[in-house]
Formats: structure tokens, C-alpha cells, sequence
């Protein structure tokens, strides 16, 4: 899931300072959830934003803005709409603003900031778990990822700067490496940790990155 959270919202307003009229598009998914671009945040946006005199075209929930075809089919759906605004507002992450752009045409002002790849614990509460990195080791380490779970990002651990259980970085921090100790020791897999993981391949995580998967050679 990408978390997100709303920008300020003088923020917001500085961005729309020269826009009369805006379309605000939410998100059914990732925004959703953080409560930063659903049915109840764009409907306040929207009210929030006539009560300061802005004209508001339309406020819309797609599923997904980081479609583009999905964004594309809307495009045409909403054509009129669209070229009446002066700027799309977009309360998703930035995956989907930039695929928003891209798919129409006009301009956009991203209403959130992004923040990491994470796991929703519960409503409200999320925990950042994936570094993207693009060369996972989560099959040696039990699950954990080291990227994520420790500040140093040490391939290999633990360091020895951790007090009870807590990182040396932080005090509000688990430890990533005990954390994947205590895993691997639960699961009895305790011997993974004799593998010592070379360094990462950062190689893979060049950006911008691309991926094309053949649907045909996959297809059964």
C-alpha cells in the first residue's frame, strides 16, 4: 500500500492561488485508506475549497488514478469537465498525480505528500515495511525486510548499538535485526543468520525503473 498524507492546506491553497476553478480526484484505494483521498476527503476538500471561492467542476473518486488506462477512459468520459477546470487536485499519491498528467493533459497539484510503501496494522496506523530496493532477501531473513527495518540498513546484523530491543538511531525504534533474529529463531530457520548477504545490488534500483511483462510468454 503507498502511504500518504495531506499536505498542509495553506499549502494546498498557495498551489490553487491562480486557479478559479478545479477538479478534485480522489482515489478508492491506497488514498482511501489513509484517509487522505476518499469519499468523505474529497467531499470536505470540496466544500472547503467553494468556501474560499474557488469553483469546483467536479469531485470524483476514480478507481485507480494510477491506471492510465483507467485515467485515459475517464479523460474521455469527462472531457467538457476537464477542459473547464483551470488544474486538477489530486488526493492521491504521487504515482497517481503524474499518471493523472500524463493521461489528460492538464495541469495538477498533488494535495498529498508520499510517503513509503507500507502495511496498513490497522485503521490509521501504518508501518513502512518495503524499501523497494529490487533485489529481495526476505526468504533469508523471515519475512523482515533489513532495508526497511533498520535506519542503517545493514545487509547483515545485528550491529551491537541496539538496548533493549530498541535501535540506537531512535528509542521508538525496534531493532530490525532482532526482530528477524527472533523470527528466524521462532520458525526454526535461526541458522539463516550464518548466511552472510552480500551487499546490495543498487544496481537495480536505478531510477526512473521499467518493466515490461510479455502476457503472451506468461500466458498458460
Amino acid at each position: 500500500m503507498i502511504i500518504t498524507k495531506q499536505k498542509p492546506i495553506d499549502d494546498i491553497l498557495k498551489c490553487l492561488e491562480k486557479v478559479s476553478s478545479v477538479y478534485i480526484v480522489g482515489c478508492t484505494q491506497c488514498a482511501t485508506v489513509c484517509k487522505t483521498g476518499g469519499e468523505e476527503e474529497v467531499k470536505k476538500m470540496k466544500e472547503f475549497l467553494e468556501s474560499k471561492g474557488k469553483k469546483v467542476i467536479a469531485a470524483e473518486v476514480w478507481d485507480t488514478p494510477c491506471n492510465l488506462l483507467e485515467v485515459k477512459k475517464r479523460a474521455r468520459d469527462r472531457k467538457a469537465d476537464l477542459e473547464g477546470s483551470g488544474s486538477l487536485l489530486l488526493m492521491s499519491c504521487g504515482d497517481g498525480a503524474h499518471t493523472v498528467v500524463i493521461g489528460t493533459g492538464m495541469p495538477v497539484v498533488p494535495a498529498n505528500d508520499t510517503l513509503f510503501l507500507g502495511q496498513s496494522e490497522r485503521a490509521g496506523r501504518f508501518n513502512e515495511v518495503c524499501a523497494l530496493c529490487g533485489d529481495c532477501t526476505l526468504f533469508i531473513t523471515g519475512g523482515y525486510c533489513p532495508n526497511a527495518l533498520c535506519p542503517k540498513g545493514l545487509q547483515n546484523g545485528p550491529c551491537g548499538g541496539a538496548k533493549d530491543g530498541k535501535c540506537e538511531v531512535s528509542p521508538d525504534i525496534d531493532c530490525g535485526w532482532l526482530l528477524i533474529y527472533n523470527r528466524l529463531k521462532d520458525t526454526g530457520k535461526l541458522d539463516n543468520m550464518k548466511n552472510l548477504l552480500p551487499p546490495k545490488d543498487h544496481s537495480r534500483a536505478i531510477r526512473p525503473r521499467k518493466i515490461i511483462v510479455d502476457a503472451v510468454k506468461n500466458r498458460k
